[in-house]
């Protein structure tokens, strides 16, 4: 919902504009998409391997974690990517009040980062879980955590569809 509220408001923003000044996206913001894309491939990895483990046909917890911190990593990269295209826009002169279209850059892509830290976090609680030799993660742990995951990979499609479209 937060992220329909912000569509609404640019494209009503941009609407009635005349200080509104398009600006060409950093091209990380690309890379940092084939980034998240290949943690949900990781973490689908991952989610077949700890249902193997867990109905007893994978013996080595050592796979399944190796798929799941290589999501994690793949998701740090990809914030720390946002963080340099921030970087990129600052070292342009775009900053967060520079004008209406770059403000909506940062708010877009700052709320989304905040949205992916989150399933970071999530993702630590399930590699934390994974990795205590009695297991306490639940198949439906990771299941949640993956939904939301893929759900921020789609988010982010979404997001720079529209700011590569609007900004």
């Amino acid at each position: 919902m937060t992220f329909a509220a912000f569509t609404s408001a640019m494209v009503v923003r941009q609407g009635f504009s005349t200080d509104w000044r398009h600006f060409i996206l950093p091209p990380v913001l690309f890379l940092n998409t084939a980034v998240l894309i290949a943690s949900s491939v990781t973490l689908e990895f991952a989610r077949i391997r700890v249902r193997l483990f867990a109905r007893g046909l994978q013996s080595q917890r050592g796979i399944p974690l190796l798929w799941l911190y290589a999501t994690l990593g793949l998701g740090i990269w990809f914030v720390a990517g946002q963080n340099a295209a921030w970087l990129k826009l600052k070292s342009e002169g775009m900053y967060l009040a520079t004008n209406p279209s770059s403000s909506f850059f940062y708010l877009f892509t700052v709320t989304h980062a905040l949205h992916v830290l989150g399933g970071l976090a999530g993702l630590m609680l399930v590699i934390w879980r994974f990795s205590k030799p009695a297991s306490t993660l639940k198949v439906s742990t990771l299941s949640t955590a993956s939904y939301y995951w893929h759900f921020m990979d789609a988010l982010w499609i979404y997001v720079l569809l529209l700011l590569w479209t609007r900004v």
